[in-house]
């Protein structure tokens, strides 16, 4: 990744591309039917990585959209990151093997935390463990489901399994358009060491945005996530890559 990373994000949920507000199935936005189109549109506009969740395999817990998300990452001709109802090895290979270069996990990494170390050292750097929590306890399974372990916690377990990247998402503030959890990403920072990178995601809406976060001043803070505030015309990927850079 490069210093500062904007990765625009796309939502799969029956085929089409769509944005939910705080990860409720019942509170969706449709904004396009070709997902591989789109892919094209955030490269074209810059974009150096993309942020894909399937949201019909978070639900269900399994991959539904495979073959969508193997077009977009032919379309884009840019790294892809990938998460939504990895639960096996299979699971992961076949999202590789589709072109990703990231695979996500979520549940996965929560519930079976134990498995970590050994995927770590399987996968390397195409493996990224999502962390969505609200009111700082991780939720799970489509974020129909919070547990009893705080963000930090499973951060913490991760880096030290040898995770290297860990995607943070405030579940609160997703789809709102009302800026980040700032604090609660720089804590997740500060609970890893340096090897591993932090991708904050959820609410961030303005370029303005961006510049705070880097103000946080943690060297692991890799990037950032952005999908309604684009799709909306609240940012630009311009603004937001000139925040990024500056």
């Amino acid at each position: 990744m490069d210093a500062f990373t904007i990765l625009p994000a796309v939502d799969l949920k029956g085929g089409q591309c769509v944005r939910l507000r705080q990860g409720r199935a019942d509170d969706a936005t449709v904004y396009g039917d070709d997902p591989a189109a789109q892919a094209r549109v955030w490269a074209a506009q810059g974009a150096t990585w993309l942020h894909v969740v399937d949201l019909d395999g978070a639900f269900q817990g399994h991959p539904v959209h495979l073959d969508v998300v193997g077009r977009m990452a032919a379309a884009a001709g840019i790294p892809v990151e990938c998460g939504g109802g990895l639960r096996t090895d299979a699971d992961i290979d076949a999202l590789l093997a589709r072109g990703v270069r990231r695979a996500i996990l979520g549940t996965r990494a929560l519930e079976r935390v134990d498995e970590l170390a050994a995927l770590a050292k399987k996968y390397g750097d195409n493996l990224a463990v999502g962390i969505d929590a609200r009111d700082g306890f991780v939720q799970v399974k489509g974020w129909t489901e919070t547990s009893r372990t705080t963000a930090v916690d499973l951060a913490r377990r991760a880096a030290s399994a040898g995770v290297q990247t860990i995607i943070y998402t405030d579940t609160a503030t997703d789809g709102m358009l009302r800026g980040p959890n700032f604090a609660g990403t720089a804590e997740v920072c500060d609970a890893v060491g340096p090897g591993c990178g932090i991708i904050a995601s959820g609410g961030i809406t303005t370029a303005d945005d961006v510049v705070r976060l880097r103000a946080l001043g943690k060297a692991n803070l890799a990037g950032a996530i952005v999908g309604k505030a684009l799709y909306e015309g609240r940012t630009s990927m311009a603004e937001l890559l000139a925040a990024a850079r500056a």
